[in-house]
């Protein structure tokens, strides 16, 4: 499970304001890409982890509704919390690579309180002048890399949840626009939407 190990440790190397920034959708064949960021306190990393941060984890391990609820015991529970996105058309006019970055750097703009030091998931970012660490899998090492993702998470599928009412066909509530069988097959007969990201290929997927 993840902990405040890392958050810690950078409190001890004389940063205030640690956040942790994930990303979700970078697999997905519909919809943006949507990243969080998250800080907490220095108080509540260096006190006792409470009972709802103690189910904190990896979002992909979570429920959809463990998930809901977490987040809203985050932005309840945090000092600040931003988030940011890409669209479709970000994505193909660069790559999703780019787009996950960038989500990223948008979620810190939208932080109300300006971070000094950032866990990232996975990756380190570019064009920011803060201190940074790259964490592989930090959505199962940091609470707050972990937090970010379930944030992420709630939200893009809330997006895709509400276009899945204007897009009808495709099953959008249901599979959040990953590449199910059932949306390859929707992709199929009815082609994509103006929110679908055209990089994918339906070769050699007619039994998916």
């Amino acid at each position: 499970m993840p902990d405040f190990q890392l958050e810690r440790r950078a409190l001890a190397q004389g940063y205030r304001a640690v956040a942790g920034l994930d990303e979700a959708g970078r697999g997905a064949l519909f919809g943006p890409v949507v990243a969080a960021a998250v800080i907490f306190s220095p108080e509540l990393i260096q006190g006792t982890i409470g009972d709802w941060m103690c189910e904190i984890n990896d979002s992909k391990l979570l429920s959809p509704r463990k998930r809901q609820r977490l987040c809203r015991l985050i932005l309840q529970g945090a000092e600040a919390v931003g988030w940011g996105m890409a669209h479709n058309i970000e994505i193909e006019e660069r790559n999703i690579h780019w787009a996950a970055l960038e989500s990223m750097r948008r979620a810190i703009e939208r932080l109300a309180l300006e971070p000094d030091f950032l866990l990232v998931d996975g990756f380190r970012l570019n064009d920011v002048h803060y201190s940074q660490e790259r964490v592989r899998q930090g959505d199962r090492k940091s609470i707050t890399i972990a937090a970010a993702s379930i944030v992420a998470k709630v939200l893009r599928d809330e997006m895709v949840v509400h276009l899945d009412r204007i897009f009808e066909g495709y099953s959008l509530a249901r599979h959040k626009g990953y590449g199910t069988r059932e949306h390859y097959q929707a992709l199929r007969k009815l082609g994509p939407s103006v929110f679908h990201r055209r990089t994918f290929n339906l070769k050699d997927r007619t039994d998916s």
